[in-house]
């Protein structure tokens, strides 16, 4: 896991369709990178943002399931 300043160009943010739609309190996802996933705060779209290799957040998320 890395932490990055800002976005990186072309990442497609999305929230999970179990989030609630008046809220701000969610996480967001860009998957749409080659070999990493992107994590940020939806609070705060502009701030530093969570880099994961794509292959250890889909076990996290099949973890979950």
């Amino acid at each position: 896991m890395s932490r990055e300043d800002q976005s990186p160009s072309g990442a497609v943010w999305r929230k999970s369709r179990y989030s609630g739609g008046g809220g701000n309190d969610c996480l967001e996802v860009a998957d749409n990178l080659p070999n990493l996933t992107r994590v940020r705060d939806s609070k705060r779209p502009q701030g530093p943002t969570l880099a994961f290799p794509a292959p250890a957040w889909a076990a996290f998320v099949a973890y979950l399931r």
